[in-house]
């Protein structure tokens, strides 16, 4: 169970990098849209795991669409020290260490899509 400054902290982190990846990293990233979901902070606040979900922008055949979101992801983990750099530029004055980030895909829209799929069957 998270702790109340847990939560804030998660809630504060998830508003930057969501900041961040809209307004600082398109150029190195690209243009897919990056949206933040989750994040979860550990008890000793210094390992934050962040959830995104990644939406490409356009329309392109699903095999093309899962290479994108690939080499998105490889993109946010080549980069995650500067988009942690950034994090601290933010969060400098709130936090006194600025938690190691670990970024992951969130994939819970495609799996509530596939039951949606399942169920129309």
């Amino acid at each position: 169970m998270d702790s109340t400054r847990q939560n804030k902290i998660s809630r504060l982190i998830q508003q930057d990098l969501g900041e961040i990846f809209l307004k600082e990293m398109k150029p190195r990233i690209g243009n897919s849209l990056i949206t933040v979901t989750r994040v979860r902070v550990t008890s000793d606040l210094s390992i934050a795991r962040v959830y995104v979900s990644i939406y490409p922008v356009g329309t392109m055949p699903e095999s093309s669409e899962k290479a994108t979101t690939q080499s998105v992801i490889d993109a946010i983990l080549t980069n995650a020290s500067d988009i942690r750099r950034r994090l601290g530029i933010r969060e400098g004055k709130q936090l006194r260490i600025i938690p190691e980030l670990q970024f992951y895909l969130d994939d819970t829209l495609d799996y509530i899509e596939n039951i949606e799929t399942l169920l129309k069957q």
